[in-house]
Order: structure tokens, then C-alpha cells, then sequence
């Protein structure tokens, strides 16, 4: 099942780490790296461990005892906001065999903690029977940077297609679970188009999700030439484009009386 990839074990000192991220107290990453290799993703310049970093979607970590640490942390610490996978995905397909999110989230909410997911991945459908035992703790997001299988493949090589990752944010939706959908990194050339914001638009109307846009940040692995995003360095157009999508989409939101947000306000 996991020929294209490394699995290594390892073990882990803390469960619960202090995130710098708005409205998150708490991140929660079992596992380090992640297979989804979506070339633009940032995450691979906050995991230290370069086995990782330098080999981003081909070494995953399982941090095999997190569990046992964080049933002694929350009985130990202050219950907050708990962001599970904020460098890694936490539903990857390595997820479906060791299950060491489902079991996390579960002791999160039965301890009173408020859990906001992040994903790409519809195995979090697996446990939909978990994450209804705290519904009202829960929200759930969708990375989804195109709409189309055939584009997203370019940029999230091994991730789900959009279609999928669609679907399951209908079904949360309609369980009645707090939505909401990651709009980013948005690329110029790639996602900025007139079809991608529009329907994007629509799937959050329907599902009553909250939309997040985040414009691609331009980071210094990207500068390779080799890398397929180091053209955006050199092009003098960069930010002019990104300033015009995310004006669209914000006139679009407010036509539709959508919740639309920058990707790190809340």
C-alpha cells in the first residue's frame, strides 16, 4: 500500500504544542511530513526533522506513543482550541492504518477541548461517530485550491481530488458540523480564474461554510528553477494579480452574504 513512500517510527515528548496561530491554542501534528507532497506547501519549513523536510512527500514520521502523552496532558492543562494538523495532514492515507487522529480527537472532546481540522482528505468521514460526540467543539475545514481533478493534480500530486474532498464537505454540512473551505494558496495562473472563484463561491453558499483565501507566499525552496512555481519570482505582475482575485472574491462574498476572511483571521 505504501511503496511510493518511507514510514518511520518515532516518538514524541509533547502531544499538545503552543500555536502561534490565530484562534488556535493548541497544535496537534501525529504524524510528521505528509504523502498529500503539495509542491507549494510551507509546512516542510517548520518540521525539523530533516529526513522530512528534505525529502517533503516522501518520509512520513509516525509519532507512535502520542496518544499515551496526551491522555497526560489534558488532564494537566488548560482546555483550549486544539488545531489538528497545522504541519502535517492529519487524515493522510497513513491515518486509515494507525488511526492515531481519530483516537486523539476523541480524547480532545471527551475532555472538554474544542478541536478545528484542517484536511484535504474525506477519510475524515471514518469518523464522523467521534466527532458528532462533540459536535458543538468541532469545526472542520477543506483545503481546496481548485475545483477540477486534472488541475489540482499539478500542484497536490497524491492529495484527493476537489471532488471528493467536495462531497465530504457537503455531508458534514448537512450533519450540521461548523464548515469551512481553505482557499489557498492562491497561485496566479493557476487558481486566480474567473471559474475557480465562482464556483468556489457556490460550494460555500451551499454548504453554509465560512470561506478562508490565502495568497501564495512566496518561500525560498520555491526559487529553484527547477521548482514549477519559480517563475513567480521574477514576475513583476505577482502582486498586482493577487491584490485583483482577491478583490473579486471579496465582492463576490459580499453578494452572497458569505463569510469570507483572510486565511489567518478569525
Amino acid at each position: 500500500m505504501f511503496k511510493t513512500f518511507q514510514i518511520i517510527k518515532g516518538r514524541t515528548m509533547t502531544a499538545l504544542s503552543k500555536s502561534g496561530l490565530p484562534g488556535l491554542d493548541y497544535a496537534l501534528n501525529p504524524y510528521l511530513g505528509c504523502v498529500h507532497a503539495c509542491i507549494y506547501c510551507y509546512a516542510r519549513l517548520y518540521t525539523h526533522d530533516r529526513r522530512v523536510s528534505e525529502n517533503w512527500g516522501k518520509i512520513v514520521i509516525v509519532k507512535e506513543n502520542i496518544i499515551e502523552v496526551l491522555n497526560s496532558e489534558v488532564k494537566r492543562l488548560r482546555k483550549g482550541v486544539v488545531g489538528i494538523g497545522t504541519i502535517t495532514d492529519a487524515y493522510q492515507p497513513i491515518e486509515a492504518v494507525y488511526k492515531l487522529t481519530r483516537e486523539a480527537v476523541r480524547i480532545l472532546l471527551s475532555n472538554g477541548f474544542k478541536v478545528s481540522i484542517q484536511t484535504k482528505n474525506p477519510l475524515i468521514l471514518r469518523d464522523i461517530d467521534v466527532l458528532t460526540s462533540g459536535k458543538e467543539l468541532v469545526d472542520i475545514g477543506f483545503t481546496i485550491t481548485s475545483v477540477k481533478c486534472s488541475k489540482s493534480r499539478l500542484m497536490e500530486p497524491n492529495a484527493p481530488c476537489p471532488e471528493a474532498r467536495i462531497e465530504a464537505l457537503r455531508k458534514l454540512s448537512r450533519l450540521g458540523f461548523k464548515t469551512w473551505v481553505f482557499y489557498g494558496p492562491i497561485i496566479p495562473g493557476f487558481n486566480d480564474d474567473e471559474d475557480t472563484i465562482t464556483s468556489l463561491v457556490d460550494i460555500v453558499s451551499e454548504t453554509n461554510s465560512v470561506l478562508y483565501y490565502d495568497p501564495l507566499h512566496l518561500k525560498p525552496f520555491m526559487k529553484d528553477p527547477k521548482h514549477p512555481l519559480s517563475s513567480l519570482y521574477t514576475s513583476s505582475i505577482f502582486f498586482e494579480r493577487i491584490d485583483k482575485v482577491v478583490s473579486r472574491l471579496l465582492q463576490k462574498c459580499l453578494d452572497r452574504d458569505i463569510q469570507c476572511k483572510g486565511g489567518f483571521e478569525y
